[in-house]
């Protein structure tokens, strides 16, 4: 995949442990909301919100800033050289842990598909999975998703051989036959179906609300600069409906962005579930098991359990669902 800019290349699923100075790939305008945007679908998809109009229908300034490493959007904001990043609900724990003042104001997605276990066809149930090697790469989303489904089936982690690759070199490693197993996320689950080698036997899909795609905002700036964020709010919401109206026009912004063709790119869209405003309502202010206070401490458990993170995030304090709430008034 070809990135826009000659940074270091990583998912946005890898969960970021640094808190260090970052990389920004670009440097924009004082005066702008400097928003951190890495290669994920619905980040990708704030390009079209951009290129429709629609931060200036609803008096956004914002400025995208591309990161082609994700870790180092992670630490850039933590460092405060953006005003907000895109970023998941795991990766913001570990700032908020060490007391980085940041708030989670608006669900972009959740993943519900694009993470998938992959078993060959002699797997035929988890059972069968016990003692079978498994590439992953560890510590990350994938990592997660793996621990989710074998506690969800009455296994421990111990019942399987975890070996670490990214995720390209986990998909190559199951389609060569090298491993039996292997967690992954799109388009190496596309490919692996197309290749025949194997199939998901278990996705984030079944795990609903807990790979949360998030806008994160700075505390300082969320107060001096609030009217942007609440323009960019909304512009989400138009935006959210672009995508489910026009997903061809959408795709093909998105993938421009990414280098991809459109068509290899679209494969993203049905395991994204994009939040409108309803859901980001549940995800933000309510308590179901989609919202985040609900999926939040499955998340902490997971991260300290594999020394993440150090100490317990106040998560709570972590969620400012007012901008949403603001967005919506008429």
């Amino acid at each position: 995949m070809k990135a826009i800019t000659s940074c270091f290349a990583k998912h946005r699923h890898t969960i970021a442990l640094a808190l260090g100075l970052g990389l920004i790939c670009a440097t924009p305008a004082h005066a702008e909301v400097k928003v951190g945007v890495s290669d994920w679908t619905g980040w990708v998809a704030w390009y079209v919100a951009d290129q429709k109009g629609f931060f200036k229908k609803h008096n956004a300034d914002v400025k995208l800033v591309w990161f082609a490493n994700y870790t180092d959007s992670i630490t850039a904001l933590s460092s405060g050289q953006l005003d907000a990043n895109s970023q998941t609900w795991s990766d913001t724990m570990g700032p908020l842990a060490k007391g980085v003042p940041l708030k989670a104001i608006l669900v972009n997605d959740n993943s519900a598909g694009n993470d998938a276990i992959m078993v060959t066809p002699k797997i035929k149930s988890f059972a069968d999975l016990k003692g079978k090697t498994i590439a992953l790469e560890e510590f990350s989303i994938s990592h997660f998703v793996l621990a989710t489904a074998l506690t969800k089936n009455g296994m421990a982690p111990g019942d399987v051989k975890i070996v670490n690759l990214s995720a390209g070199d986990a998909a190559a490693a199951f389609i060569s036959g090298r491993v039996q197993a292997a967690v992954v996320w799109n388009p190496w689950i596309h490919q692996i179906e197309k290749s025949g080698k194997g199939r998901a036997i278990f996705s984030s899909k079944e795990m609903p609300g807990l790979v949360p795609d998030l806008l994160v905002a700075q505390d300082k700036a969320l107060k001096a600069k609030r009217k942007d964020f609440v323009g960019m709010v909304k512009a989400w919401y138009d935006t959210e409906k672009f995508i489910r109206q026009n997903p061809d026009e959408a795709v093909k912004i998105m993938s421009k962005v990414v280098g991809m063709k459109p068509e290899e790119y679209k494969v993203f869209l049905p395991g994204t579930r994009f939040f409108d405003e309803k859901a980001n309502l549940d995800a933000l202010a309510g308590s179901g098991d989609r919202s985040l206070v609900a999926v939040g401490p499955d998340i902490v458990q997971f991260l300290q359990k594999n020394k993440l993170i150090e100490g317990t995030p106040n998560f709570g304090k972590g969620i400012d669902a007012s901008v949403m709430l603001e967005a919506a008034k008429p």
